[in-house]
């Protein structure tokens, strides 16, 4: 190939690792193109629901936002791409490359002076390289990028938007020594891959960040690389099979042709200038009639035409000699052609072409008759191609390629033994309080420390976080038992001697038809026969303004009095919950794009949302004392239900996995099948959590 010494393109050797090294880069990237605006805000809060196995509640986490700051990012594709293969001599042949801002906001791209940022290997020469403003080709409305004198900015306004593309054209033709298997390549920069920092190389095509916009990192640059390979092109291989003799004198010889195509392309028609208009344009065998012999007859396979010719042999058979269709006399034809039709396919035979003649008498006989036979077609560059029988020379001119005391009483002894005089009893009175059904109830320590523990209804705290208080008060009914364990009738007295700040305590012994206040000093009493027990209930009232999901929750206690023995008392605990199930949400940024520092959020950066969901209501308590598990719990992390915008901004990490340290099967919330790169609603169904029981659910999103 020719070099001009002067030429303007700079033409670099193409990396010899690049085709590869493309490919590894997109296999390990995290994202091609930035899909979130600087500057945008990142929100997200998790929700929940459970149950306390007979009413189902829902809970929200805080939100956590994370804001994006703005980077550059460029991407010009193909990236080892390829076109079609071409062929030697092919002329205008065009290496088409995508620019993409792949940054968060506008920007330009710039382009070296003097086409310095094109790279070329292989026999091949660039003619053109532009970028294609009008999207239609190359043609006169185009940017030059070849022949620039400076460095060109694209475009001037408005400036690409994100993720906008344009493409570059370089236009190549292939040289004409180009060898068939030969590799051309073309690179558009000269960056290590795409979206990378700015080097200042006078080769680089980077972005050109406008003044306004405070950048975090640097410019970006990127390259693109395309390549092809040269084929063989239409390629002609004619075959000649004939008796190897001796035959006698005056005998027929018959020669049979067979013509191959054994190229890439299909092999298109050549014209003989003189021979009939219809039969003169094909794909051609050409056959003379061999000296010392005379032409006897020709057999054609189907659909192939037959012509002859009379001109001397030394005559052009293509452009020299006359041709009919119609057979001269057998001693006047001096060539037989086969027109086989106006292609010949890739890998396609013709066989079977059949010419005899007869061996002259009179001859010496010690000369052996020779035959040789031509091919003529074209290739798809319109060059001429021929090959020659027996030649061992293919296409020979320019073709190629989740304890009950036991009752006494002495009403039975007077039953069996008559008269008794009375003899009075010392009379005790003995209480025991506790939850609904289970007055004897023990606690965590004793059994004036055993307790039952409610939410409010889950209407009062829907979708309310721990951050979050209570719109309006909320009441809630507790039942609890007394039973008289003493030796006599008793009247039992309730207080409440523990009452949380602004709560009111009420306690209804009539079924609720009417409640009495405790909170404040109030009392109220309750007659129980010997060995009976009963039920009160005890109303708690948490006032507008209580702390949601507080730990511990928030604790009554609630005491029955022996009217015939005063210093007899039994207290049980009525802890109210603002909910139950409590979610935390942070955030954690990990950045390892080389852009920023290691915790700033730029796109390509991963954060990692941690939701700590934990049961804040206490246990401990032994049979009977009345626990909060949360039962049937769902957290769901919709990031495109509002507040979240993290679904569309952020994208899902499958490396790690989504978490539950308890356990909980993390599905994808749209489809419940495996959590993917696309999710972008992720349910942890987390199951049972016991009381004081905290566990952890994470997973990692990377910045768009």
């Amino acid at each position: 190939m020719k070099t001009r010494k002067t030429s303007p393109t700079r033409l670099r050797a193409l990396p010899a690792a690049l085709v590869a090294f493309a490919a590894m880069w997109l296999a390990a990237a995290p994202a091609l193109g930035q899909t979130t605006s600087g500057g945008t805000s990142i929100v997200n809060q998790a929700s929940a629901t459970y149950s306390d196995g007979t009413n189902s509640y829902t809970a929200s986490s805080n939100p956590v936002t994370v804001t994006v700051a703005n980077v550059a990012g460029l991407t010009i594709t193909p990236d080892g791409g390829s076109v079609p293969t071409v062929v030697t001599g092919q002329t205008g042949v065009d290496f088409t490359f995508t620019v993409t801002n792949s940054g968060n906001f506008p920007t330009q791209v710039r382009f070296p002076a003097s086409g310095a940022a094109i790279g070329l290997s292989g026999t091949a020469t660039v003619t053109q390289a532009v970028i294609d403003v009008n999207g239609n080709g190359i043609d006169g409305g185009d940017t030059d990028i070849l022949g620039n004198g400076s460095a060109v900015l694209y475009p001037a306004s408005p400036y690409l938007a994100r993720n906008a593309s344009f493409n570059v054209i370089v236009r190549v033709s292939v040289g004409a020594a180009a060898a068939a298997g030969s590799t051309v390549s073309v690179t558009l920069g000269d960056a290590s891959g795409d979206n990378v920092a700015s080097n200042g190389s006078a080769a680089e095509v980077r972005t050109s960040v406008p003044p306004s916009v405070t950048l975090t990192g640097s410019e970006s640059e990127a390259v693109g690389s395309i390549s092809t390979t040269v084929e063989n092109d239409a390629q002609l291989r004619l075959g000649l099979t004939a008796p190897a003799g001796p035959v006698a004198l005056g005998s027929n010889v018959t020669y049979t042709w067979v013509l191959d195509n054994v190229g890439a392309r299909a092999v298109t028609s050549r014209t003989l200038t003189n021979a009939p208009a219809g039969s003169n344009t094909g794909v051609f065998v050409v056959v003379p009639v061999p000296a010392r012999t005379t032409f006897a007859s020709v057999t054609p396979p189907a659909g192939v035409t037959v012509l002859y010719s009379t001109s001397a042999l030394t005559t052009d058979p293509v452009t020299g000699a006359t041709w009919t269709t119609v057979a001269p006399p057998p001693g006047t034809v001096t060539r037989v052609a086969f027109n086989t039709g106006a292609t010949l396919a890739a890998a396609a035979t013709v066989s079977n072409m059949q010419v005899v003649v007869t061996v002259n008498t009179g001859i010496n006989a010690t000369q052996p008759i020779y035959e040789i036979g031509d091919a003529f077609g074209g290739n798809s560059i319109n060059a001429s191609i021929t090959d020659q029988s027996g030649d061992g020379v293919v296409n020979k001119g320019d073709g190629n390629a989740d304890f009950n005391e036991p009752r006494f009483g002495v009403d039975a002894l007077s039953a069996t033994q008559g008269f008794q005089l009375p003899t009075t009893l010392t009379q005790v009175g003995a209480v025991l309080f506790g939850p609904s059904g289970a007055p004897s109830a023990v606690g965590p320590t004793d059994n004036n420390d055993d307790y039952t523990n409610r939410s409010v209804a889950p209407a009062a705290v829907a979708g309310l976080s721990h951050l979050d208080t209570l719109g309006s008060a909320a009441a809630v009914d507790f039942t609890n038992t007394v039973q008289n364990t003493g030796n006599t009738d008793d009247t039992f007295t309730f207080t409440a001697p523990t009452v949380p700040a602004g709560f009111t305590v009420q306690l209804s012994t009539n079924g609720g038809t009417s409640f009495t206040t405790l909170s404040g000093g109030g009392s109220t009493t309750l007659a129980v026969a010997f060995g009976a027990s009963a039920n009160v209930i005890v109303r708690v009232t948490a006032p507008a303004g209580t702390a949601v999901l507080q730990a511990g929750g928030f604790g009554v206690t609630v005491r029955a009095t022996s009217g015939v023995t005063p210093a007899s008392s039994n207290d049980t605990r009525d802890n109210l919950y603002t909910g139950f199930l409590r979610l935390v949400k942070t955030a954690t940024v990990f950045n390892s794009t080389g852009v920023g520092g290691a915790s700033d959020p730029v796109p390509g950066a991963d954060i990692e949302y941690s939701i700590a969901y934990s049961n804040v209501s206490t246990g401990g308590g032994g049979a009977g004392c009345v626990d909060l598990v949360a039962s049937s719990i769902f957290i769901n992390e919709d990031g495109n239900a509002a507040p979240n915008n993290w679904g569309s901004t952020t994208t899902q990490l499958t490396t790690p996995a989504p978490s539950d340290s308890g356990g909980g099967t993390i599905t994808d919330g749209n489809t419940n099948g495996a959590v993917t790169a696309a999710t972008t609603f992720l349910r942890d169904s987390a199951g049972t959590l016991n009381p004081g029981v905290s566990r952890t659910f994470v997973f990692r999103r990377r910045i768009n």
